[in-house]
């Protein structure tokens, strides 16, 4: 490889950053993967993951047959990525939104810094089991620890979407053991579960919770004084003195807790509290469903 200021053009770096981080967390890469997330053709995306087996990371990949995909190698070691989830984290926020591949390829600009903080260890074997699971439409059988309920509870999971909640990772899925759809925290499966022949019995499409919208009306803490409120509005470009956030019914403990809000707590000082959330009632916040996603969003 031709030694420059940088060893690796910016362009090919990207890609193979998507080539290790996909193999690591989904457990299966093809072309596609690359010719989607670039807009080049399935020559040159072969070309890629040739060169990065060649000359970056051989033996990393093992190409399987049966998937018609490459998996990881038993021995694989990142080599372009550091092996972290936060790093498919960027990948899977790039592809929802048109955003720049800033975080991922570590660009840093004169005078700027990004504040990381620390992300829950997950088990990349566990989340190449779920994402199998979701895909195949199977079932898995999983072991689960929780706040509420610190010994292990066994159950046969159906998962359907994979939700990243700021630096917390959840799997959706009806759940036999509770006969309803819950969320599962991901570092929290004590043990990479068993992906089952099975097929799921309960599909996206009756997760009530999750194919609900509700509407978020959230304005500053009415306890500041006006010039306070008006700063929080304005951090916010609220209008009318409140801001309008949609969301799934399942996802709005998510979203209030990452502007610090709870449904039934205030924080004595509104200084810390800064924000409120002004129509709760209108959320269906009183079924038991929605009490058990509060407790998880607090207790996180």
């Amino acid at each position: 490889m031709k030694k420059t200021e940088w060893p690796i053009r910016w362009d090919l770096l990207v890609r193979y950053r998507l080539i290790e981080a996909v193999a690591l967390w989904e457990g299966r890469l093809t072309t596609n993967h690359i010719c989607y997330s670039f807009g080049i053709g399935r020559q040159q995306a072969s070309k890629d993951i040739n060169t990065y087996l060649r000359e970056l990371a051989p033996g990393n990949l093992e190409y399987d047959r049966h998937l018609k995909g490459y998996v990881p190698a038993s021995n694989f070691k990142p080599v372009v990525t550091r092996g972290e989830i936060s790093e498919y984290q960027d990948l899977v926020d790039s592809q929802q939104q048109l955003s720049s591949v800033f975080a991922s390829l570590e660009v840093r600009l004169p005078g700027s810094h990004s504040v990381a903080s620390p992300g829950r260890v997950i088990d990349p074997a566990t989340m190449r089991t779920v994402i199998s699971a979701i895909r195949g439409g199977r079932q898995l059988r999983a072991s689960y620890v929780s706040l509420s309920r610190p010994e292990a509870v066994h159950s046969v999971l159906e998962p359907h979407t994979i939700v990243c909640a700021g630096n917390q990772w959840h799997v959706r899925a009806w759940c036999e053991a509770s006969r309803e759809f819950r969320d599962f925290a991901i570092s929290r499966l004590r043990s990479v579960p068993e992906l089952l022949r099975q097929k799921v019995r309960h599909s996206v499409s009756q997760d009530d919770d999750w194919n609900r919208q509700v509407t978020l009306e959230v304005a500053p803490d009415q306890r500041l004084s006006q010039p306070q409120q008006l700063i929080i509005a304005n951090d916010y470009d609220m209008q009318h003195g409140k801001l309008t956030v949609t969301s799934r019914a399942a996802l709005a403990p998510y979203v209030l807790a990452q502007l610090g809000i709870t449904i039934n707590t205030q924080h004595p000082d509104p200084l810390v509290q800064q924000l409120e959330l002004i129509n709760p009632d209108s959320l269906g916040f009183g079924s038991k469903r929605e009490q058990a996603l509060k407790t998880i969003a607090a207790c996180g």
